[in-house]
This record gives C-alpha cells, sequence and structure tokens, in this order.
C-alpha cells in the first residue's frame, strides 16, 4: 500500500504545525521547510481546512494552525479523510470491470483485513506522537523560524 502525496504532505503539514504549538505558519514557509510544491500545498492545506484539521486566517498577518491538539488528531483519521480511496486492488472499485475469480476469490477478505488493520494501527497514533521533542527536532524547526522571521522582517 502507498499512500498519495497528498496524504503525505498533510502529514507534514499537522507535524510542522504541531512543533509551532500556537504560531501562525504559511504555506510558503512549510513549502520552503519541506523544499515541496507551494501549490500542491495549497490544495492540501485547504482540504485540512475543510476537514477541520487546521484553521487558517487571511490577510496580511494571516496563516495556519492546528484547529485541536495534536493528541487529539489521530493519525488514521487523517489518513482517511486525505486519502481518495483505499482500492488496493482493482476488485475493491465497484465500478470496475469484475474479475472472472470473484466468485471463488478469497484475496479480496484479506487484503481487506489488511487494509482495516493498517488503519486501526494508523488510529493509536497521534500527530503528537509523530513529533519528536528533542534537541534535534528543536534545533531543525530553530532554523525554519529564523529563516521565516528574517523573511518577515525583509517584508516589513
Amino acid at each position: 500500500m502507498q499512500l498519495t502525496l497528498h496524504t503525505d504532505y498533510a502529514l507534514r503539514v499537522l507535524i510542522y504545525l504541531a512543533q509551532k504549538g500556537d504560531a501562525l505558519a504559511t504555506i510558503s514557509e512549510i513549502a520552503d521547510f519541506y523544499q515541496i510544491s507551494r501549490n500542491h500545498l495549497v490544495k492540501v492545506v485547504h482540504h485540512l481546512a475543510q476537514e477541520n484539521f487546521v484553521r487558517t486566517t487571511r490577510g496580511k498577518h494571516g496563516g495556519m494552525r492546528l484547529a485541536r491538539n495534536p493528541n487529539l488528531i489521530a493519525i488514521g483519521d487523517v489518513v482517511r479523510r486525505m486519502e481518495p480511496n483505499f482500492d488496493i486492488v482493482e476488485c475493491f472499485n465497484n465500478n470496475n470491470q469484475p474479475c472472472t475469480v470473484t466468485p471463488v476469490c478469497t484475496l479480496k477478505a484479506v487484503l481487506h483485513r489488511a487494509s482495516n488493520e493498517f488503519l486501526s494501527l494508523l488510529d493509536q497514533y497521534t500527530v503528537a506522537d509523530a513529533v519528536e521533542k528533542n534537541e534535534t527536532a528543536e534545533q531543525i524547526f530553530a532554523v525554519s523560524q529564523l529563516l521565516d522571521s528574517r523573511a518577515t522582517k525583509g517584508n516589513g
């Protein structure tokens, strides 16, 4: 199973925001930090806001932050809401042409169970669990905050 880039970026945004605490972050700041597409990130953040994982504020001093405590955001919930489907194999989608062996195949049930167990395991972890609190993490995120504060001063 492979998660989409959309879900990968969504998890990265949530981890970044968890590190920021109550401070606002911008899409450009996060895109620069991870060195990923700003345009793609706009779509991801919009989706995260629609799903009430983040709160956004428009305007000159706008940005985003987590909509709730990272301890209350289950990774499984994020993955379910960000992924378009969990069609691991073609026969999972009822709109596809039925497989010839569907009436006697038990693989679909096994893969369905594996998918459910994967999500159940992710449900046991939160965004807070994905954020390591140590000196190295503080240094990594501090560099981003320093760069962001310099960019803000340069624009003001």
